[in-house]
């Protein structure tokens, strides 16, 4: 019998070649993220169907966003980028001695620097916290206090002190 930490690739070059196929990907994430089966990120049932088509699960359950992909919720969300790339960069990531640079995993994905420094910050943040879903969650609300204005200061004069907009998560 062989352990399951066996069959997952050891190398770089057995990373690439392990998550070539994008079904794959998927269910390596799934697997992942419901061991006990997949179940709905907003109501959190298990009666759910696969749309092969799509890539996406559609909750039988009526409320709004029944359909929900992998990413939902995750370190992946609102990301272009496909899973084998995401894949590729947590390996690299986790068996690197020393950070690699955003410029390094820009080239060997062929992807922008800008996005490769964006993975890698996800990616970090999922390290330290042990968890690849999202950090922060709930509404955020952002707070501009209203500055009046000083005699001989017109609206479109620069102020003489900035302030600072107050965020807050509810």
């Amino acid at each position: 019998m062989s352990n399951k930490q066996d069959d997952l690739p050891q190398t770089l070059v057995e990373t690439i070649r392990y998550f070539a196929d994008p079904k794959v990907c998927l269910n390596f994430i799934a697997t992942l993220r419901w061991p006990n089966g997949v179940e709905c990120p907003h109501c959190k049932s298990k009666d759910v169907r696969f749309i092969p088509t799509r890539n996406v699960w559609e909750c039988k359950r009526k409320h709004p966003k029944r359909q929900f992909s992998v990413k939902v919720g995750t370190i992946f969300e609102d990301s272009a980028l496909s899973l084998d790339k995401w894949l590729i960069a947590i390996w690299m990531e986790a068996n690197s001695k020393n950070s690699i640079s955003s410029y390094g995993v820009a080239s060997m994905l062929g992807i922008t620097q800008k996005s490769a420094w964006f993975m890698q910050q996800r990616i970090r943040l999922a390290m330290q916290t042990g968890t690849f879903a999202k950090p922060l969650s709930g509404e955020v609300s952002s707070h501009r206090p209203r500055r009046m204005l000083r005699q001989g200061e017109g609206p479109h004069e620069r102020p003489r002190k900035l302030l600072e907009p107050v965020q807050a998560v509810h």
